[in-house]
């Protein structure tokens, strides 16, 4: 559903407000390939990586910004729809308290193995079973730190287009390459090429610091609670080690993956 020019919402019923307010919903996501992202920054950060909402939502009496001048400029010059409404609206829209005063919709970008690069990138990070959104936006913060190539989501993980992991992903969302896959596949199109897959384990393991690395290297990191099954630790090329000095017995899956990426980082520069 979308409408190129501009105008202007005031009820809480209209058919565009129930649109845009059931992207929040994974199903309704998938069914229009659609997804939405919110707030200045994140949508200024998407226009400078080439990708520009289709339709952009603007809360009445906000402050005037240039930023907001140019991508208004720039979406209407490509054909889509700018639409103000107030800020409660909005508020449902995105379903957050004190929403930024612009969102935008999206759509879903191709999140085939075939559409990733493996030689643009030495550093890739992989995600298996990753059921929490803010984990999964974390990560690609760490993909985007790290000049990675992007994140390649294995099996059952979260929705990377879901309004939690976009906005948690603080704009990576759109400079990083997004893949999903299941195991088999992923591993069928990983050995056809080079890649070396690393994943942190207590089995045949060495330490992580000073680790015989190579790119591009593939980091595996499991589910948060499970971990990552035996039989795909044992397909890695590499496992490590990371010292715990404390009562702990494990990090955080995300905070795992940037520990192993910036060592991986030091490692290959």
């Amino acid at each position: 559903m979308s409408f190129a020019g501009r105008r202007e919402i005031t009820g809480f019923s209209n058919p565009t407000v129930k649109y845009l307010r059931s992207l929040r919903d994974k199903k309704h996501r998938k069914r229009e390939g659609k997804f939405l992202a919110e707030g200045l920054r994140l949508l200024t950060d998407a226009r400078e990586c080439g990708r520009l909402p289709e339709t952009l939502v603007m809360a009445k009496g906000r402050d005037p910004h240039a930023l907001l001048t140019e991508l208004e400029g720039a979406v209407e010059a490509h054909g889509g729809e700018i639409i103000e409404t107030t800020a409660d609206i909005l508020t449902k829209i995105t379903g957050k308290d004190n929403p930024q005063a612009v969102a935008g919709v999206f759509s879903e970008f191709d999140t085939s193995l075939g559409a990733l690069d493996r030689s643009s990138a030495g550093i890739w990070m992989v995600a298996q079973a990753l059921r929490d959104p803010g984990n999964l936006g974390t990560m690609l913060r760490t993909c985007d730190a790290i000049g990675a190539g992007g994140l390649i989501l294995i099996d059952d993980c979260a929705d990377p287009f879901s309004v939690e992991a976009v906005r948690a992903s603080m704009g990576a969302i759109f400079t990083q390459q997004v893949a999903q896959a299941d195991w088999a596949d992923f591993v069928t199109w990983l050995r056809a090429g080079d890649g070396q897959l690393v994943a942190a384990s207590l089995r045949d393991a060495v330490p992580y610091r000073g680790a015989p690395y190579a790119g591009p290297c593939f980091i595996l990191v499991g589910n948060e609670s499970r971990g990552l099954p035996e039989e795909y630790e044992a397909e890695c090329d590499l496992r490590v080690t990371m010292p715990m000095r404390g009562r702990a017995d494990s990090l955080n899956a995300a905070v795992a993956g940037a520990v192993l990426a910036y060592e991986v980082l030091a490692s290959l520069d």
